[in-house]
């Protein structure tokens, strides 16, 4: 399968719709879910340690112009495998290098099998949050649209 297809795999749908999840989350929220979840995290072999470096933001006016260079955020990345042999992949906005780790263990444990219970107990909570953020964010949003209109003279009929 190439990078161009347009159709995916469901299994890499729903990997990219977690780690997603997972690197957007508040990183305090996904550490506090994570702990709650697994108090002792799973053995496990760092294949890259969390690492903290940053990425180029690329923007897109009114979403649909010619992309441009917005800016540069940081990220924390990390990688890890189990005695399974499954791989995991966890990256994160910002610095934190606990909440990198998370992510990847989850991402591997959802890998070998525990995806049901991962989708329960941490990403759908994550993104329950993430929703109702959204919908503050417009509803304070939508509490500040001016409309404006236009009166036709009788000069100008």
């Amino acid at each position: 399968m190439s990078v161009t297809d347009t159709k995916t795999h469901p299994a890499t749908e729903a990997r990219r719709a977690r780690l997603s999840t997972l690197a957007k989350a508040p990183a305090e929220r996904l550490r506090a879910l994570w702990a709650t979840h697994a108090p002792e995290p799973p053995t496990h072999e760092v294949l890259r340690a969390p690492e903290i470096g940053t990425v180029m933001v690329r923007g897109r006016a009114g979403a649909v112009g010619a992309p441009f260079n917005l800016g540069e955020m940081t990220v924390t990345r990390c990688s890890v495998r189990l005695p399974s042999g499954a791989v995991g992949h966890g990256h994160v906005q910002g610095r934190d290098r606990e909440a990198a780790l998370a992510a990847a263990l989850i991402d591997a444990l959802a890998e070998d099998g525990q995806a049901e219970a991962l989708e329960a107990a941490i990403l759908a909570p994550l993104r329950d949050e993430a929703e109702a953020r959204k919908t503050a964010r417009a509803t304070r949003a939508a509490a500040t649209k001016v409309e404006f209109f236009t009166m036709v003279r009788g000069e100008n009929a």
